[in-house]
């Protein structure tokens, strides 16, 4: 029997239950022998719920299985999605593959806006009587620990991130937030009221939820048909997307131009800012000039640099690092950085290829094709560029492509959508000219209500841009 089949076998699944049961179990020893009240539940309930997620995060990242879409939402770095691959960082770890990394940013996000702000003014609007003990960080780190043992000597040492997606781990943290937030608010209701009876059906119910959670994980058969029936039969998992090279020698490549790839990225920066996190961010950072509080307020604009940045380096990862290779009748988009193929299509004169009207291309003459009707992808449509000479790479990849001018300038496209730009941004700049609002409010009312001028001032300068 081998080192993997022991370790799934029934010993180990039972070993590993009860060090999760034991743990669980020590914050009773905590209430009957050591007088914790039901904060100190919350204390260490919060600290097992933030660790729960970190380790999620950290799993979804080498998650190997493909993970579905989910329907009208966009994800932090969502472009991420579309890479195919994995990187390791060291010959004897697992790939970490960036395919995930816009679920663990989601996970963490969600915490970064909800739960940590919430908890942070819980905590500074009331007086816990907790009182940190060694027994408490004992408890705190029983149930630490167990997370961890289970990290490393499961999910990592049986492989078990070959058998799952992203978006099945992201259910895991969802559970403990849930109780996380219910005791929290028994606690905002009872202080240290409760009795002993109380404080023991707390950790008995925590125990069974975190060992039925675990038997769902490592056993696959839920006895509560509750999930199936909340979520509709609903796919979380599919087949890893990896796909194969073409069995032919590469006869001709084209590399991408690093300045459009970079300029292109400017117009995806509001996609940052439109989902959980980034309006969080946005909503804080008003927050913290209407306070007038500087720390504050350079926290905010440190975060909203962080986006700004993560959405450039985001962009240029998911384009800047390809290359395009013809290999015998197809056409194979390669990240060199990955070594892996992005997508793969057979290039016959039936290929549609077109030219893609992009505002990066125009600004320094590059070019950029758009391909339709590619099998290897759901959404069926990629690009191949932008490259410095478009005419030159048709000609070196032998694409059968005719006509790679751009439309002309069309003057009264931009003037039009520049005199409703400026109707549009002339709302926000007219509060720093009333004298009835002053700048700091000023600037917190553009901050907050900006994002929701995000699209139609992005879709205005599109249209202006690419008609230059």
């Amino acid at each position: 029997m081998s080192l993997r089949e022991r370790l799934s076998s029934v010993t180990f699944f039972f070993g590993g239950a009860a060090v999760l049961l034991g743990a669980n179990l020590l914050p009773l020893v905590g209430v009957v022998a050591r007088g914790w009240s039901l904060w100190s539940l919350l204390v260490v309930y919060w600290v097992e719920a933030l660790s729960t997620v970190v380790l999620a995060a950290i799993k979804t990242l080498f998650a190997e299985r493909g993970s579905p879409g989910v329907p009208g939402q966009i994800e932090p770095l969502h472009e991420l999605r579309e890479k195919r691959g994995g990187l390791r960082l060291r010959e004897s770890w697992p790939p970490i593959y960036p395919r995930n990394v816009p679920f663990a940013l989601s996970m963490l996000g969600v915490w970064s806006v909800t739960v940590l702000p919430l908890s942070v003014l819980y905590w500074l609007s009331v007086d816990p009587p907790t009182v940190f003990s060694l027994d408490l960080f004992l408890g705190i780190a029983a149930l630490v620990v167990a997370q961890a043992v289970d990290f490393v000597f499961e999910y990592i040492g049986t492989e078990e991130y070959t058998d799952v997606s992203a978006r099945e781990i992201v259910r895991t943290p969802a559970q403990l937030t849930v109780i996380l937030l219910s005791l929290g608010l028994f606690a905002t209701g009872g202080g240290r009221a409760g009795g002993l009876l109380i404080l023991v059906g707390v950790v008995l119910a925590k125990a069974t939820a975190s060992l039925y959670r675990f038997y769902v994980e490592h056993v696959g058969t839920p006895i509560l048909r509750l999930g199936d029936r909340l979520t509709d039969d609903e796919e979380l998992s599919e087949p890893p997307p990896e796909l194969d090279l073409p069995d032919k020698a590469v006869r001709a490549r084209a590399t991408v131009s690093a300045k459009s790839v970079l300029l292109g990225s400017v117009w995806s920066i509001a996609f940052g800012f439109a989902n959980r996190f980034g309006l969080g961010v946005l909503a804080l950072s008003g927050l913290a000039v209407i306070a007038g509080e500087p720390a504050w307020i350079a926290v905010g604009l440190l975060a909203v640099l962080g986006i700004v940045a993560a959405r450039v380096l985001s962009y240029y990862f998911r384009y800047g690092t390809i290359e395009y290779q013809r290999r015998g009748d197809t056409l194979v988009a390669y990240d060199t950085l990955l070594e892996a193929p992005q997508w793969i299509v057979t290039v016959d004169p039936f290929t549609d290829f077109s030219v893609k009207n992009a505002i990066a291309d125009r600004l320094l003459g590059t070019g950029t094709l758009t391909v339709s009707g590619v099998e290897s992808l759901d959404r069926g449509d990629v690009q191949v560029g932008p490259v410095a000479d478009i005419d030159r790479v048709v000609e070196t990849l032998e694409l059968p492509v005719e006509e790679t001018a751009r439309p002309e300038r069309d003057l009264a496209v931009i003037g039009a959508a520049g005199v409703l730009l400026l109707c549009f941004v002339a709302v926000p700049v007219g509060l720093f000219f009333t004298s009835r609002i002053s700048d700091g409010m000023a600037v917190a009312i553009a901050i907050v209500c900006g994002p929701f001028l995000l699209l139609p001032i992005g879709v205005l300068l599109w249209a202006a841009f690419s008609r230059i």
